[in-house]
């Protein structure tokens, strides 16, 4: 992994963290470079910076969190990568700078994104909402959407805007599965969810991540603990710690400290 400027040193809740700690949050997965990386990231939404200085890499395999209390900008650093608010610093997918090129661009290299409202296609039918989310020139993995989602093939036919909200997550989930990815963002998918349908999409994510890395927003510690592999924490748009999901969850200080609540909680953080 190169990049442009080196990040500057951060402190994590278990003692001081070198600025190169993304690349060795997981001993077991630093064979091969990551494949999304983030330095210096800053971001701004109508003159207001809402993304201070975010330093992270996501790992080609596996799942990394990116954990904070509510307002540390976690939505905004998932936003500044995909390029839908104002950014600045050094994104690099595969190696290749990103951090110029405008949304459409940084799909079509293969970022794919949830977003944390869901934002289906009200009026289109569940087909309609795949169909449109194809990537013109890709395979289209619809054997994965519907193992995944069999209800989402039952349901076809069926407008979007008329599904539960559980129902519509899938919808929103399955748009970026369907397409050769090289990453996805995932911005709070168990958000507004019962427990049944919260372990369920855990359940997804944990599949998802078999064949897609993922970078994801979760305030759910129990998914959190359950799926991923990495995680970093930001406070006041920067990241202050880098390490391994379950290192991070099993210090109750730092849990406390960092995200306020205490290590296996699982209601919203």
């Amino acid at each position: 992994m190169t990049s442009a400027t080196p990040p500057e040193p951060v402190t994590g809740p278990v003692g001081p963290v070198s600025g190169a700690a993304p690349e060795a949050a997981s001993a077991t997965r630093t064979a091969a470079a990551p494949v999304l990386s983030v330095r210096g990231l800053q971001a701004h939404v109508v003159g207001q910076q809402v993304v201070e200085h975010v330093d992270l890499d996501v790992a080609a395999t596996g799942v990394t969190a990116l954990l904070g209390r509510n307002g540390v900008g976690k939505t905004s650093t998932i936003k500044a990568i995909m390029g839908l608010i104002s950014r600045t610093g050094t994104i690099t997918l595969d190696g290749q700078d990103i951090v110029s090129l405008p949304t459409h661009k940084v799909a079509q290299l293969g970022v794919g994104y949830v977003p944390e409202d869901r934002e289906v296609f009200s009026g289109l039918t569940v087909n309609e909402n795949l169909r449109i989310a194809e990537r013109p020139g890709h395979d289209h993995r619809y054997d994965l959407v519907y193992e995944l989602f069999p209800e989402l093939k039952q349901r076809a036919s069926q407008a979007a805007g008329t599904l539960s909200g559980g129902q519509q997550q899938m919808v929103s989930l399955a748009r970026a599965l369907l397409n050769d990815n090289r990453v996805l963002l995932i911005d709070e998918p168990t958000k507004g969810l019962a427990p049944r349908l919260v372990q369920e999409v855990g359940k997804v994510l944990a599949r998802a991540a078999e064949a897609v890395p993922v970078l994801l927003v979760e305030q759910n510690l129990q998914v959190v603990r359950d799926v991923a592999d990495d995680a970093v924490v930001l406070t006041g748009g920067r990241s202050v710690h880098h390490g391994p999901a379950a290192e991070f969850l099993n210090d109750p200080e730092a849990t406390q400290r960092l995200l306020g609540v205490s290590t296996g909680a699982e209601g919203a953080v």
